[in-house]
């Protein structure tokens, strides 16, 4: 129960926040913050200060123009001080976190008189690591013999990658950069990135040299001391699947805030999904057996390490064998299909034939003793760093370090794909989809095994909900056909979460209108489809100014693009062409010269595409956004449903086109002063049974069907 002292707490700071700004209170958002408040608040806990129950989780669904960041702010903190915990903020990308610390905490903060400490956490891969950069520079002729796979394997540095490396150590040695990639002035290519950086497996810590300025460790340090962390989805994800508190706070004592949690279930699908190449990971073995005999003999044939070397020949040799085999049986199962064309098959239900099974159970158990004697190794290096053994030089165990590090998270993929392919999925549960593809690399064809899971329901209940002490998931849409039951299937929520669906306070009605043309042709007949809609923009957008059309596909789009005229595609900002942030900011300085813009752009412009005013005034939705119908892991789950009695479409498929449609449309009113049309040129949600649900679900925007 929310005592009286936090609640007049909570109150006072939202009337200070108003009267600072000027501003009347919002219904909707009064009511997210109270409902917030009272499921945090109403956590048990015992003596220790641990949760007790499950009703610690809360959602809600708060329409454009809440004010969700004030909301979840006010409501979260100072019950979180008293209590001792800590906030975590997970938006769901970086650029979102930024704006978060940069914009919008230090004026709600200050607006509405709270003390709050807060800090932004990012994973490693966004900080600049000195011993790689060094290692990178003093040794190129090393560069890239352990990669990944053979088709990333770096070329000798380019004297222009050379100046840049050292351009960064010299900004960083003299103070006028921090080492965090999203402060740099000037952009830098990912494939100059990626070898400055290191993870936790190549990372020495404490060992290493640079420790006491290390970027990372730095900005971690920083969040000991900090009521709010915010993160974003990947990181939380990164940290859970450490087992939680290795690199954010620990779970149970932590009250996690996702902000657009709709995207909470497919990061964690995509973030517990395994893959492995068959003929990269054979490359690899052959050149793995030299790397390590280079490390023995630059470690004076350590008798401890060369006995772990000489032990990792026979499972060396035993996973050759199983790749041999791996091989033969796909190149079997493929011969016919890629002399149709197809580049990928799916196993139906992620079901494996029992000999390839074997052969991955095989495959598995000799990884497994690979994985374990290069975590052996590891230790034995860090006994060197650590001054412990007199044999083998500090500098070259920090050397060899991070390099075996590589080496151990390559076999664990190899262990981790391969233990998924060789059992079944345990009854009762949702499946895993499994599926190969077939691959042109810089070294020739290859197949890619590929296994990830359809629901995140499991994973979540088992690291986060079971573990944290609160939980809040916070999206403009969270319901698919207006109900929260698909999501909460979908996430694995417990049964004593709360539930709340708020309205925007904008006047759809008024302000927007949903038009749905005359159209002779459905989406059925892509082809005829495709002509119509680029008749009907070539016809319509010289006479406005300031769209996106949204496209399912990039071959429409491309296709609508080659058949529009020069005079209108001259004022088109394609997707791909460009950074999303650099197309957004190319639109708003071509309306603000008066001059029409059309941005054309597929599923990540329908959604955290912010455009107000005069920016967007048309948004045109070319069909309803449908998955792919060969997507291995929609195909996969639609299977189960159906195994289960179900009806996948009516199940799976339209909810999931529901919460599609409904971000799309979002894009077109974000303040209440904006006016404009939503178009919706596919008559399916006019002509079928399921359209009269989609359009229920939707804001009430003035409708004009022809």
């Amino acid at each position: 129960m929310l005592d009286k002292k936090l609640k007049s707490e909570i109150q006072s700071a939202y009337s200070a926040f108003l009267q600072n700004r000027g501003l009347k209170p919002r219904v909707s958002q009064k009511l997210m913050v109270a409902q917030i408040a009272r499921t945090i608040g109403a956590i048990q806990q015992t003596s220790e200060g641990e949760r007790n129950g499950d009703n610690h989780i809360c959602v809600v669904e708060a329409g454009t123009g809440t004010g969700k960041t004030l909301a979840y702010l006010l409501a979260s903190v100072p019950i979180a001080q008293a209590r001792k915990k800590k906030v975590v903020v997970a938006t769901a990308t970086v650029a979102l976190q930024e704006q978060l610390v940069m914009k919008d905490l230090p004026q709600l903060i200050a607006d509405a008189g709270l003390v709050v400490r807060y800090s932004l956490a990012k994973g490693r891969g966004r900080y600049f690591c000195l011993s790689q950069a060094e290692r990178h520079l003093e040794d190129q002729n090393e560069l890239g013999q352990i990669a990944l796979y053979e088709d990333e394997i770096a070329r000798k540095l380019d004297p222009v990658v050379i100046d840049q490396y050292r351009t960064l150590l010299n900004e960083f040695a003299a103070g006028r950069w921090d080492g965090d990639r999203d402060t740099l002035s000037d952009a830098i290519d990912e494939d100059v990135w990626r070898p400055l950086t290191s993870d936790h497996l190549q990372c020495t810590n404490r060992r290493c040299p640079h420790f006491s300025i290390c970027p990372f460790f730095q900005a971690r340090q920083a969040l000991d001391s900090v009521d709010l962390i915010v993160a974003n989805h990947d990181l939380v994800l990164a940290d859970l699947s450490l087992g939680g508190g290795a690199i954010l706070p620990d779970p149970s004592d932590t009250i996690y805030i996702f902000d657009e949690g709709h995207h909470l279930g497919d990061k964690t699908t995509g973030h517990f999904a395994y893959s492995m190449r068959v003929r990269g990971s054979q490359r690899w073995l052959s050149k793995t057996t030299r790397t390590l005999n280079k490390m023995l003999q630059d470690c004076g044939g350590h008798i401890v390490l060369t006995d772990y070397v000489q032990k990792l020949s026979t499972p060396f040799s035993d996973m050759e064998t199983s790749l041999e085999q791996l091989q033969l049986l796909l190149d079997g199962m493929f011969r016919e299909r890629i002399g149709s064309g197809e580049k990928r098959f799916r196993f139906a239900q992620g079901v494996l034939p029992l000999e390839l099974q074997d052969v991955c159970s095989g495959l598995a158990g000799s990884a497994e003793k690979v994985v374990a004697k290069f975590e052996q190794i590891v230790d034995v290096l860090k006994e060197a760093m650590d001054g412990e053994l007199a044999d083998i030089p500090r500098d070259v165990a920090e050397r060899w370090y991070p390099q075996v590090g590589i080496l151990l998270s390559r076999a664990q993929s190899v262990y981790w794909l391969s233990r998924s392919y060789s059992k079944a999925d345990p009854q009762g549960k949702s499946p895993t989809a499994r599926w190969i593809s077939a691959l042109d690399t810089a070294d020739g064809d290859d197949m890619e095994c590929r296994s990830s899971p359809v629901s995140a329901a499991d994973t979540l209940r088992e690291h986060l909900w079971q573990v944290c002490y609160g939980a809040v998931l916070t999206s403009a849409t969270l319901t698919a056909l207006g109900s929260f039951s698909r999501m909460s299937a979908d996430l694995g929520l417990p049964d004593g979460s709360s539930y709340e669906r708020l309205q925007s306070p904008f006047d759809f009605y008024s302000c927007g209108e949903l038009y749905v043309p005359a159209m002779k042709t459905d989406p059925k007949t892509p082809d005829q489809h495709t002509e119509e809609v680029a008749e009907y923009l070539e016809e319509h957008l010289p006479k406005m100014t300031s769209v996106l059309v949204l496209f399912s596909s990039w071959r429409q789009m491309f296709t609508v693009l080659e058949r529009i005229p020069d005079s209108i595609k001259n004022n088109v900002l394609v997707q791909g062409d460009l950074a999303k942030h650099e197309i957004i900011s190319r639109h708003k300085k071509q309306i603000d010269k008066d001059e029409a813009s059309i941005i054309f752009g597929l599923a990540s412009f329908a959604e955290g595409v912010d455009l107000p005013g005069s920016y967007l005034t048309e948004v045109i939705i070319t069909k309803l956004p449908f998955g792919v119908p060969d997507d291995p892991v929609d195909a996969t789950m639609a299977e189960w449903i159906e195994m289960q009695g179900g009806n996948a479409f009516e199940e799976w498929a339209v909810p999931m086109v529901s919460m599609r449609l409904t971000q799309a449309t979002g894009r077109l009113l974000r303040t209440e002063q904006d006016r404009g049309t939503i178009t919706l040129l596919d008559r399916r949600v006019v002509s079928r049974r399921y359209g009269r649900k989609l359009l229920d679900a939707l804001p009430p925007y003035r409708r004009n069907f022809a």
